[in-house]
């Protein structure tokens, strides 16, 4: 059933439920509970230290599933073996090869700047792949490919509202390319957390997180990937206070799990 206005009902670390004018998706599925452990590759876990909002089986009829990229704590082995292996999974070239391995036939992977378009009735919702690097430096490699998501609602060719998904990114210069060619984004869910191994900055900390808010430019800003595992070292009170010290922090709007919000300011 189509919403008036586009909504986001957070369920934990980055996993998210958005309604999309007639479209639902799920975003990241982590669905591991409290003292799980999520594996994020190299021999290397994390213990969940928080529950998802809901599991699974209360999930709503998805359209399709954006996943960022291929760790533990993004899609894990509940969602692999949970989540309907028909629904279509846009993601990375590199994750979608290890999904349809995995029996996920519908799985699309995005080349940086590619388009996946998903149709209901007068509505088409464009999903495009935009750049986004998870380590520094060489460091990369050894990581999973990762995107970030533009989702842009069209009601009979005229569009109705442009949401930006970081994904697991650091602030890098290719990131300058996205307002550049998207400008007018209605709202970001940045995923922060100042996640670091090894004392190595993995995700955007609060700093970094306010210097893309500031590039980016959103009317709303909706933090997410912040508290749910130890690896997470930046909580969300210092992305707040880094929003109020830079003047934008009436564009933010935090959320706790399982609650719903609107994504327009």
């Amino acid at each position: 059933m189509a919403t008036d206005q586009p909504q986001v009902t957070f369920i934990g670390t980055a996993t998210t439920l958005l309604r999309l004018g007639g479209f639902t998706l799920l975003t990241d599925p982590n669905f591991l509970h409290r003292g799980q452990r999520a594996y994020l590759g190299k021999g290397l876990w994390s213990k969940r230290s928080t529950d998802p909002a809901l599991g699974i089986p209360e999930l709503p009829a998805l359209d399709a599933v954006v996943l960022s990229h291929l760790h533990g704590d993004h899609f894990d082995r509940v969602a692999r073996r949970g989540l309907d292996h028909d629904l279509p999974i846009v993601t990375t070239p590199q994750a979608e090869r290890k999904l349809r391995r995995w029996g996920f036939r519908a799985a699309e992977g995005l080349p940086t700047w590619r388009s996946y378009e998903l149709h209901q009735g007068d509505e088409t919702l464009r999903l495009t792949a935009l750049p986004g690097q998870h380590g520094p430096g060489v460091l990369d490699r050894l990581l999973p490919d990762v995107m970030g998501t533009l989702v842009d609602l069209e009601r009979v060719g005229h569009r109705e509202f442009r949401l930006y998904i970081t994904g697991d990114t650091l602030r890098r210069p290719q990131l300058a390319q996205i307002p550049q060619r998207f400008p007018d984004i209605d709202a970001m869910l940045i995923h922060l957390g100042g996640t670091r191994i090894a004392g190595i900055l993995l995700t955007m900390d609060a700093r970094q997180g306010a210097d893309v808010v500031e590039l980016i430019r959103p009317k709303l800003t909706v933090p997410i990937h912040y508290d749910d595992y130890p690896v997470f070292r930046s909580p969300l009170r210092h992305f707040v206070e880094e929003a109020k010290r830079r003047g934008f922090i009436r564009q933010v709007r935090t959320i706790h799990r399982g609650e719903t919000v609107p994504l327009t300011p």
